[in-house]
Order: C-alpha cells, then structure tokens, then sequence
C-alpha cells in the first residue's frame, strides 16, 4: 500500500506509545501521532496540551495549543502554571513530544536561532515550554525531517537539553529523567548510545539505504549492531490516521512527501 513518508513518520511515533502513556503533545505531527495511537492500539493514553487540557480527545487535529477544540473534549482544563508546576515539574508526565529546526549528535535541540545568537541568520519562534519539557518529562521523542540542515554536528543554540556533550552530562546537571530516548525521521529511527550518549540508527525506514541516512546526517553516524527494519504501515494505520488528517483539512499529510 503507497505511503508518504510523513505518514510513515506519524505511524512510527504513534507506535512507540503505550496505552498508560501521559503525554504532553506538541501541535503537528507530534499531535497527529499521538491521537493515532488514542485512535489505535492506546486508547487510554492521556494527551496534555500545553495549554493546561488534561485528557484531550480531539475530533480533529488541534491548531495550535489555544484550539477550542482541545477544551471541548478534555477531561479538564487547568491553568497554565498548574500544568507546568503540577504535571510536568511534577514528575506526572511519562513522554514529552518535541519538534526541531535543529538536532545535534547528542541530542541537543535548537528552536531559537540559526547563525550566531546576537547576529542570527535566521530567527525561529523559540523554546516555549520545550526546556521545560526537555528536562522534566520522563523521556522525550523528538520528531524531525532528516536533512543536513537540520541534523548538525553541534546545534548553533541550545534551546532544549538534550545529553550536552554526551556521557553523563544529564546526571551531572542534576537531571534525573530520560533525556531524549527516540528520535523519528522520514528515514530511521534513532536511539542514543548507552554510554556515549551519541544517537544511533537502530531502525531503518522501507526502501531506505544506509548511503541515503549517512549522506542526509551532518556527522558520521553510526548503526546499531542490532540494525531493525521499520515495518510499513499497516492499511489500518494508514485508513485511521488518513481519515484523522482529511477531518482536520490536512490531507496528503504533514512535512516530506
């Protein structure tokens, strides 16, 4: 069955989530994965926008975390700072989703500039709240078109924390969660190094060569020994997250086609 590699971005993210997963969804693809997997195989997942909507079900994909949508159908719905103080610093939180313009080997996450801070080539909307989730959240998945661009040797500002130079870096800041535990691209998934820290393809995309993800990653990547292979998705997958995303006016999906 044809399918985008948006969708098979979507579907792998989606997978990855567990039915007692608390999730606090980023808007996008994060948002389209998570619903898929409420939609599927997690049916008692709890979305958080970060809004403060605890337990949403939206009917369609939210616009941005402000969508009324979100409100309508969510358990309840509570103030800003009660979300970030009481769910995420908290510890109620198992994965944050997060997105980037740029991710380094190590799993650093830049949202703010492109270029030097004080004279960027290119400003971007900044961090929001992802510091916060970067560093509080149990674990982190990050999703994020694979290209050069985005996958750099080391980030040009670090917004969202991801292992600093690798190691222990997380542990000897102090931070006792996860970090970032699965990176999801439209060619592999990624996974960080158990010692090193270093992101590691473990899972390889339908039709894509290891030629493709080393030429598309701006360092020298590295594989894991015990190389997967992603499985397509499924019709059933497909059929739910395709009537999730014509409901919602995204048809043809979201990101690399």
């Amino acid at each position: 069955m044809d399918y985008t590699a948006s969708e098979m971005m979507m579907v792998a993210a989606a997978r990855a989530l567990k039915n007692d997963d608390v999730c606090l969804v980023g808007i996008g693809m994060p948002s389209a994965a998570c619903n898929l997997a409420r939609l599927t195989h997690a049916p008692n997942i709890t979305l958080i926008y970060e809004s403060g909507t605890i337990g949403a079900k939206p009917y369609v994909l939210p616009l941005s975390i402000g969508d009324p949508e979100l409100c309508e159908t969510a358990l309840t719905t509570v103030s800003v700072p009660e979300m970030f103080a009481y769910w995420l610093q908290g510890g109620r939180i198992t994965v944050g989703f997060l997105a980037a313009a740029q991710i380094d080997r190590f799993g650093n996450i830049n949202t703010t500039v492109i270029g030097e801070y004080s004279k960027p080539k290119v400003r971007l909307p900044g961090g929001g709240g992802a510091p916060e989730i970067a560093s509080s959240c149990d674990q982190v998945f990050v999703i994020v078109s694979h290209s050069p661009r985005a996958f750099v040797p080391k980030v040009d500002f670090v917004t969202s924390f991801g292992f600093g130079t690798g190691g222990n870096h997380r542990q000897r800041l102090g931070l006792t969660t996860m970090g970032p535990s699965l990176i999801v691209t439209d060619l592999c998934l990624m996974r960080p190094h158990p010692q090193t820290k270093e992101l590691l393809v473990t899972s390889v995309h339908p039709s894509v060569t290891r030629e493709e993800i080393a030429i598309r990653t701006g360092w020298p990547v590295q594989f894991a020994g015990d190389l997967a292979h992603t499985d397509p998705p499924t019709a059933g997958e497909l059929a739910v997250l395709r009537d999730l995303l014509n409901r919602s006016g995204q048809a043809g999906g979201m990101g690399p086609s």
